[in-house]
């Protein structure tokens, strides 16, 4: 008998070392093409939901059975390889850039229906159509129909595809004209902390294609990068810094520079957390770039919170429902697994899904703490409460209950990047978009603070200018963030947040008085009004007058605060890193947008300006900067987009 259990002992642990060994680890490293790392690469055992994502040196590491014999790996922007498993456990995998090629196009338009998405938003063939079909837009076997006004117009962004294959919405933007300051001496916008467009873009860009104008906001693009300001001194929650110099695409003009810096406060002193995790678990989400990112994104803020923070998990498809009640951040096991167990499918009930994060939210309310919503999805609400009207009154009345809204875009194809605009514009809150594993660590690792925690609330800026020295000038981009002149001394009227650490920077192009221009618009002169001359008192060093608004999070009523700028003749390249980089990225926005202010401005002229500010660039943002500009520059040279409307339909 003992021989017999002895045996059978033997037989298990046989069976147990075997089944042990039929397990193994696979390691390895992506690069690029030029063999440096890439980060957030997604590692599948192929025939398996087995994944993994490649590390910040392109490392990765995956568990896999004898059964598996290949991975597959994918990357943003790069083509999707397959490596098949041999007897080594150690693997370099080199990626190879998707640049498709771009063609001509040739569209037939008609119809009187209007759209609203870039030409150029996806590779495409060339095809020409005859007769009085609609105009097709091809990319690869997929067909789909465009429709447009009869009035023959320029084709601009406010293009959309009709169809499955891609529906990204994007807003037309018009750009700030130059004015007069005779006419218009004041200028008053919105702060605006966003960075959603800058990491589209480079979406666009990494994946072989321009991005559409109306994907292009200028100031989102600046304030993607963090600028080396001095922190603000006493109790002030950020500093103000100013410098003004010749404008470089234009030599005539001169630039300035407004940039404000927000106080950064040490995690482990910033305010305890009550956050809701508000995830979009509809079918449109069941893509490598869309739920599993989100999930691995989460997990990234998960790791930096403390016991005193506390989390729940909503999530919403046809319906919405609490997956997860609010949590301490010290059982971060425990809402990892919740996390990990979602999955995509169903329609989508934006507006309900909202309605029951905010409800969770205000159940677990901490006073005096930071109170947030975090929305992640790609935009597209369609069932329910769903119109941009419904939803925008919905967050409006949310905010005012002290729970702020950060909305984190992701995923291509449905993209819905101005309706996650307006949620974030109304709620309080900020707008970003993650294309990949290393944007999420920038928004929930490196820039913690300044993603959750706000430290000033309705940031406003006006702006007076001196006639005696600005004729004309120009605020480059925040178009949708102007504001009324009245607006200012308004505390009723809503404007942008400022988080801890946050830099924001605006710049204006002007005009100095006495100089010859076609770019200010002649009115004819006015018979009753009359221009009030300057005082008696000497402002002739003066160039503007900077009034800036404010209120404490917890408060309603704003505080006022004044910045003088006097005129320099500085040549450009005397400058300070921050502004030369500012710049730079400022003329690579209006060359995406091929902006008819962009004076002499081109790739190369961009790539200097940036390559020569880029000695503080620990994260390496910058350098990836000029990588992109690279990739625009190859673009646009291979362009070639043909329109042609016929001018006998009738």
């Amino acid at each position: 008998m003992k021989k017999i259990c002895f045996a059978g002992i033997m037989l298990v642990m046989l069976g147990f070392a075997f089944t042990v060994k039929t397990n193994r680890i696979i390691t390895g490293t992506i690069q690029d093409e030029n063999r440096k790392p890439v980060m957030g690469a997604s590692v599948i055992a192929k025939g398996t939901k087995n994944s993994v994502v490649s590390g910040v040196n392109g490392k990765f590491s995956i568990v896999v059975d004898d059964k598996v014999k290949a991975l597959e790996v994918s990357f943003v922007g790069y083509k999707t390889t397959t490596i098949k498993l041999s007897d080594k456990s150690d693997y370099t995998i080199v990626l190879e850039a998707q640049v498709s090629s771009l063609n001509e196009v040739v569209i037939v338009g008609y119809g009187n229906e209007s759209a609203d998405v870039a030409l150029n938003a996806a590779p495409v063939m060339s095809q020409q159509l005859s007769g009085k079909a609609a105009g097709i837009y091809i990319r690869g076997s997929k067909s789909i129909s465009l429709t447009r006004h009869k009035e023959k117009k320029k084709y601009d962004e406010s293009w959309r595809y009709n169809g499955n294959f891609n529906t990204e919405g994007y807003d037309h933007i018009v750009e700030n004209p130059f004015l007069k300051t005779n006419d218009n001496p004041l200028s008053t916008f919105s702060i605006d902390v966003d960075a959603a467009s800058y990491a589209n873009i480079r979406r666009f860009i990494n994946d072989g294609r321009l991005p559409p104008p109306g994907a292009v906001r200028i100031e989102e693009m600046i304030n993607y990068f963090n600028y080396s300001y001095p922190q603000p001194q006493d109790d002030a929650p950020f500093s103000i810094n100013t410098e003004i110099a010749g404008c470089p695409w234009n030599a005539q003009h001169k630039l300035v520079m407004i940039g404000l810096q927000g106080k950064k406060i040490s995690i482990q002193n910033l305010p305890a957390s009550n956050l809701v995790f508000l995830i979009d678990v509809s079918g449109s989400m069941n893509e490598p770039d869309k739920l599993p990112l989100v999930q691995s994104s989460s997990k990234l803020l998960v790791d930096q919170l403390r016991p005193q923070d506390k989390v729940a998990l909503v999530v919403y498809a046809g319906n919405a429902g609490l997956v997860l009640p609010s949590t301490s951040g010290e059982e971060k096991m425990k809402i990892k697994d919740a996390i990990d167990a979602l999955e995509a499918g169903g329609s989508t009930a934006g507006g309900a899904g909202i309605k029951l994060a905010y409800k969770t939210a205000g159940n677990n309310f901490i006073k005096g703490g930071n109170n947030r919503v975090i929305l992640c999805t790609d935009g597209d609400f369609n069932v329910g409460q769903s119109s941009e009207d419904e939803l925008q009154t919905l967050i409006e009345k949310e905010r005012s209950t002290g729970v702020f809204l950060s909305v984190l875009g992701f995923g291509t194809g449905n993209y819905q990047d101005a309706k996650m605009q307006t949620l974030a514009d109304k709620g309080n809150g900020n707008h970003n978009y993650i294309d990949n594993i290393s944007e999420a660590k920038k928004v929930f690792v490196n820039e913690f603070g300044g993603t959750l925690f706000t430290i000033a609330k309705d940031v406003k800026l006006q702006i007076e200018f001196n006639p005696e020295k600005v004729q004309g000038y120009r605020l480059i981009g925040y178009e949708n963030r102007l504001l009324d002149k009245e607006d200012f001394n308004d505390d009723k009227k809503d404007a942008g947040e400022l988080g801890s650490g946050h830099t924001v920077t605006a710049l204006y192009e002007l005009i100095p008085a006495g100089v010859k221009d076609t770019l200010l618009k002649d009115v004819d002169a006015l018979r009753y009004q009359k221009i009030k001359p300057l005082s008696k008192r000497n402002f002739n060093d003066e160039v503007m007058n900077i009034k800036l608004r404010y209120k404490k999070p917890e408060s309603d009523k704003s505080i006022l605060i004044e910045h003088l700028l006097k005129d320099e003749n500085i040549a450009f390249n005397s400058t300070s890193d921050n502004f030369r980089f500012a710049t730079a990225v400022a003329a690579f926005g209006m060359l995406l947008r091929n902006s008819e202010y962009k004076g002499v401005a081109d790739f190369s002229t961009v790539r200097d300006m940036a390559q020569s500010a880029i000695a503080n660039d620990e994260e390496g943002y910058r350098n990836e900067f000029i990588n992109l500009v690279k990739k625009a520059s190859s673009l646009k040279q291979k362009e070639t987009v043909s329109v042609i409307v016929d001018d006998n339909d009738d």
